[in-house]
């Protein structure tokens, strides 16, 4: 089995739509070269902030090839593909390993009561269904608990190496990756925490906010590998000043309409999540100028 390991800094990009829901390829292309260029270790696609779940299969075929293509074989690909229909999940995860992606990503199942025995099931089930290395996505916001305990026993299944950790836990963090033994990758999923996560044991991490603030971020990582945490908490705090606005406004349409202002036009969020006015975006911009974006280069 393919123990890859995954560390450093992914961008979770978001998805160029256009106003009829539609990928926009030539801007997503654009906006992976962009993120290439500032130095982008890896790309997490079609995750939360890429609006997975909100759009047809079909168009998240078209994103998972366009991306894996664009973004080329230097770098490291994750493609979330779960879907409420385990028949769906299964046509986009054999989509993403035929089409070159490093591994594929799935949230716990949503909505209804499920126990441990089903969470498992669930993972192995789709773990099954390719040969590349399943990275498990642990948020809160779907509302079903991953015990370390699960964790442990999910992490015994051979192609699950790996977890998107989007969580302020890190209690549990540490705790899984002593029971794993540090094998698995552990990617921190909360932007306003990469430090945090990294000192409990992360080995990098997957976030919305590093699609406009890519090179702070690759820079609180480099100072915390040498040991400079004071310049890493000062970058960092930098950083969550920004991320602050961001959620105010609504993290993933708020991203969006940031990288219109930087020349990517990348479109609406999907429906139903709210399309900012002019009015708001010009509120928006003026906030984050105000809290020090675009941060300093040097």
């Amino acid at each position: 089995m393919n123990k890859t390991k995954f560390y450093g800094i992914f961008p979770a990009v978001v998805t160029p739509l256009t106003d009829k829901e539609e990928l926009n390829d030539a801007v997503l292309r654009k906006l992976i070269a962009f993120q290439i260029a500032q130095g982008a270790d890896g790309f997490y696609i079609g995750g939360a902030t890429g609006e997975g779940l909100r759009l047809e299969a079909a168009v998240r075929e078209r994103l998972c090839e366009t991306a894996i293509e664009a973004i080329g074989p230097e770098r490291q690909k994750i493609v979330h593909i779960s879907d409420m229909n385990i028949k769906t999940t299964e046509r986009l995860a054999k989509q993403a390993e035929a089409a070159g992606a490093d591994a594929i990503s799935a949230v716990p199942p949503l909505y209804f009561s499920y126990n441990e025995n089903d969470i498992y099931n669930y993972y192995k089930k789709i773990a099954s269904f390719v040969h590349i290395p399943l990275m498990l996505y642990y948020t809160p916001a779907a509302h079903t608990k991953l015990s370390v305990n699960l964790l442990k026993r999910l992490f015994e299944i051979d192609n699950i190496t790996a977890i998107k950790w989007t969580s302020n836990n890190f209690f549990d963090l540490m705790l899984l990756k002593d029971v794993t033994h540090g094998e698995c990758s552990i990617m921190n999923g909360l932007d306003e925490m990469l430090i945090c996560g990294l000192a409990a044991g992360a080995d990098g991490g997957i976030g919305t906010s590093y699609n406009i603030l890519l090179p702070y971020f690759k820079k609180i990582l480099h100072a915390f590998r040498c040991a400079d945490i004071q310049e890493a908490r000062r970058l960092q705090t930098d950083c969550s000043r920004i991320i602050h606005i961001l959620i105010e406004y609504n993290v993933i349409a708020a991203t969006k309409a940031v990288l219109t202002y930087m020349g990517f036009a990348v479109g609406p969020p999907a429906f139903p999540q709210e399309v900012f006015s002019p009015e708001k975006e010009k509120e928006l911009l003026e906030r984050l100028f105000a809290a020090g974006f675009p941060l300093p280069a040097d």
